[in-house]
């Protein structure tokens, strides 16, 4: 068995692993929360549709009046102003999602 270096006693590294684990955790559902936020914005695409990977400038349903609301979206929601230029660097909606996150 490995032993833990001298700085991290056995209680310390616990600790630091439950902290990587809820970190890990929370970065999951916030970014969930995000995607459903987002899917909001759309009356007739399926939400089930909208994940982190989805390149939205790419759904049908895709419009400069759908990122104006997303637009507001983020600035109720997040209390994050973001500009066209936010969302023609980002391709996927994670992208969207990190440029908010840096924001924030």
């Amino acid at each position: 068995m490995e032993t833990l270096p001298s700085c991290l006693d056995s209680s310390k590294y616990h600790i630091f692993v439950i902290v990587i684990i809820f970190f890990l955790i929370f970065s999951t559902m916030e970014i969930e929360k995000f995607i459903e936020n987002f899917a909001e914005q759309f009356d007739d695409t399926d939400a089930s549709e909208i994940k982190a990977d989805t390149v939205f400038k790419e759904l049908d349903e895709w419009t400069s009046l759908i990122a104006l609301s997303v637009i507001a979206m983020v600035d109720e929601e997040y209390e994050v102003t973001i500009k066209g230029d936010d969302i023609r660097n980002s391709e996927t909606v994670e992208d969207l999602f990190n440029a908010v996150k840096s924001k924030a």
